[in-house]
């Protein structure tokens, strides 16, 4: 069977140019596996040394998540709080909820079911 190519990003990552109440929103969506998880570490990394700390992961249009793509948000957490800010999730997804009660992430981030619950809710 002949191949025509290689999928080379099954991941979008959107921010909008509003913040919500101060804290910057960071949608993504397909799957962060090793492949695509750099591009959401690199886009963590600029927003935080640009000075933005407080940031929401939108993971509502995710639909896989491995163990890179956890290590880059668990990176991500680590340096929003160096800086005195956070790092939230956005999520409802049952099995993806169920990779983070699994790794017992679930007890590091704050996880709200739309952005404005995770912008509002007690910092973990």
């Amino acid at each position: 069977r002949a191949s025509t190519g290689s999928v080379v990003d099954c991941m979008e990552l959107e921010i909008p140019d509003t913040d919500v109440d101060g804290w910057t929103v960071v949608a993504a969506s397909g799957e962060i596996d090793v492949a695509t998880a750099p591009v959401l570490r690199d886009q963590l990394t600029d927003l935080v040394e640009a000075g933005s700390t407080r940031l929401v992961v939108d993971l509502e249009d995710v639909d896989f998540i491995d163990s890179t793509g956890l290590g880059v948000l668990v990176g991500g957490v680590r340096r929003a709080r160096a800086e005195d800010g956070d790092l939230r999730l956005v999520c409802t997804n049952t099995r993806i909820l169920k990779v983070f009660e699994a790794t017992g992430l679930d007890e590091v981030f704050t996880i709200g079911s739309t952005v404005d619950d995770a912008v509002a809710a007690e910092a973990q």
